[in-house]
């Protein structure tokens, strides 16, 4: 089965001194640093994808920001596939869809931020294109947030948008076991 990996957001903003700090980024996308070494010593499809905030009040991943640029830890090479998005869906008005046909990709492997939503809605979205999907949970973050008053810290958060993603979603696995699996194979 044909893979391709997905690398969604892991930009600026969301690092330590950025506009929309997430808990647990860097160790992120040091795990995402590890997969796309992974794709690219196998010469398979990696596909970067780059929000940029256009609407009125926005206060991250603002364009010509610092912010917005993809982090250094997953610093795309010459000729690597990057598609700027504006909404948490990734296929949305985007070239995504008919990339990943053109590669022929039959299962996406997908990390990035943050887990609640982006990485939830794109996950979702190729399922219902008939795409087979991996999360790397442990190569995904999140931030702490609040319903009704109440704090839901990080893990938490992260926590329950994997296992909704579980069933019937994708296989969620960490770096460590996807690597592993996939060099037995």
């Amino acid at each position: 089965m044909k893979q391709a990996l997905i690398l969604i957001d892991i930009q600026n903003d969301y690092f330590d001194g950025g506009s929309m700090q997430l808990v647990g980024m860097q160790e992120a996308a040091e795990n995402a640093r590890a997969l796309l070494q992974q794709f690219r010593e196998q010469d398979l499809p990696r596909v970067f994808i780059q929000h940029l905030s256009l609407r009125p009040g926005a206060t991250f991943f603002l364009p010509d920001t610092p912010g917005v640029a993809i982090n250094s830890t997953v610093a795309p090479e010459a000729g690597e596939t990057i598609l700027e998005k504006q909404f948490p869906n990734s296929f949305r008005d985007t070239g995504l869809l008919q990339h990943l046909k053109s590669l022929e990709a039959e299962e996406l492997v997908i990390c990035g931020a943050m887990s609640h939503m982006c990485v939830d809605a794109t996950t979702r979205a190729a399922f219902d294109y008939g795409f087979s999907c991996r999360v790397i949970e442990d190569a995904c973050a999140t931030r702490d947030l609040e319903f009704q008053g109440t704090a839901i810290k990080a893990a938490k958060v992260h926590g329950a948008f994997m296992a909704a993603l579980a069933i019937p979603y994708a296989k969620i696995q960490t770096q460590t076991d996807f690597s592993s699996e996939t060099s037995a194979t």
